[in-house]
């Protein structure tokens, strides 16, 4: 039995003529033009929104787009302004795509224009991982949805939803509950439960990707400080971004391998929702723990998990790193790397704190386990679906970026007391 998945794809424009860059500016001033004056208006409905951007020289993907999404914005989104960033919005009739082997960039993208004629083939650079799906939307075997087109920076990038069939894993026999603990020191720390009791544990280490983003703070850092020219700054943010999103492909690929060593495996992570903004640990540590993507890579992980037809749960992440997971009381960490049950009627003495973490998220799953200690009970810890998570695998209006931006680095040395 099959099952429909979502998910969006993404592509980098290969740098476009001069001709076909000013195309793509006027389309972009014209869409933001329309979008703006219909949101002024209160235009609450699709007609009303219609009556408004008919005059506006736009492709009529573009128009039906906006007449949908416009009405969403104070109704749904509950939205009082509009930023400057706003995506082309274009409807899955300007879902035209060809593929050739003989081209230097195998895909392409029939860009839609006001009036007859005035189209114009673009080539993508696109993710070599989703490669299946854009073949599949070439031959029509996945379905396109919504398309948005975003300037960022100097490149254009294209988002395409596809749905899309995937089999859907047997019900035969127990599921295997699979914790991962996503972390700084430790990426990504595995552990299955057999019978509650933590077993072969998976440890990918964080140690490149510490690394990294510490030499891109201080490198783009000193950059700003010399005043130096654009292109340089852009050039190093490129470098490491495609560092850290290759060590983040890598990483995901190897949590899913894990999994499918067990039998009817099923994927259990921390629901992150709003991390950013529940963190606060003093300028440093902020700053470091800000800057890691934790649902860009939960993201990728449950991508690929997806598409290998393993479930994947969300549940509340508060004490998953305080509490023994042989007895479910809070113990401590006498060091990041260990976990110690001071209760003398508990076999677990120490253990190793990100494998006693993952095993505490597997364990959560369980509705009829006591997750949460006696002496916290106050927190909710009924079981979440991520529905708040950034994901590629369901679309959302309001996401994370997949990558970080400049602004990261904008703010001033840490002292020595912040150490």
């Amino acid at each position: 039995m099959s099952t429909s998945v979502t998910k969006t794809l993404q592509a980098t424009f290969a740098p476009p003529t001069a001709h076909k860059q000013t195309k793509l500016n006027d389309l972009l001033e014209t869409y933001r033009d329309g979008l703006q004056e219909a949101f002024d208006a209160g235009a609450s409905t699709m007609s009303a929104v219609s009556d408004i951007v008919t005059p506006y020289d736009l492709p009529y993907q573009a128009k039906a787009a906006l007449c949908n999404y416009v009405p969403k914005l104070r109704k749904t989104y509950n939205a009082k302004e509009l930023d400057d960033g706003h995506p082309i919005r274009l409807t899955n009739q300007a879902a035209k795509f060809d593929h050739s082997e003989e081209r230097e960039y195998e895909f392409t993208w029939w860009v839609p224009r006001p009036g007859r004629g005035t189209n114009f083939w673009i080539p993508l650079r696109i993710n070599p991982e989703q490669e299946g799906l854009w073949h599949d939307l070439v031959s029509e075997d996945a379905k396109a949805g919504e398309i948005r087109l975003q300037q960022h920076r100097k490149n254009w990038v294209l988002h395409v939803t596809v749905e899309y069939a995937v089999e859907e894993t047997s019900d035969g026999g127990d599921a295997t509950h699979i914790g991962l603990d996503i972390g700084e020191t430790a990426l990504i720390t595995g552990c299955a439960l057999k019978d509650g009791s933590p077993t072969d544990p998976f440890v990918c280490s964080g140690s490149r990707a510490k690394h990294l983003r510490k030499e891109m703070y201080t490198t783009l850092k000193r950059l700003q400080e010399r005043d130096a020219s654009e292109w340089r700054i852009e050039d190093r943010f490129n470098h490491y971004q495609n560092a850290l999103t290759d060590i983040v492909e890598k990483a995901s690929r190897q949590a899913v391998e894990y999994a499918r060593q067990f039998e009817n495996p099923v994927l259990v992570m921390e629901d992150l929702t709003y991390i950013r903004e529940r963190l606060d640990y003093g300028r440093y540590m902020n700053r470091r723990l800000h800057s890691w993507a934790f649902a860009r890579l939960q993201g990728r992980i449950e991508d690929k998990a997806t598409e290998a037809g393993i479930p994947v749960e969300y549940v509340n992440p508060a004490y998953t790193s305080q509490t023994c997971h042989s007895c479910h009381r809070i113990g401590r960490r006498d060091s990041q790397a260990e976990f110690r049950c001071p209760h003398d009627d508990c076999h677990v003495s120490t253990f190793q704190a990100d494998i006693n973490a993952s095993a505490n998220i597997a364990l959560r799953v369980d509705p009829w386990g006591e997750s949460v200690p006696l002496d916290k009970a106050e927190r909710n810890d009924s079981l979440r679906d991520g529905s708040g998570c950034d994901t590629a695998t369901t679309h959302r209006e309001k996401s994370v970026p997949a990558q970080m931006t400049l602004t990261a680095f904008q703010e001033s040395e840490p002292s020595a007391s912040d150490d």
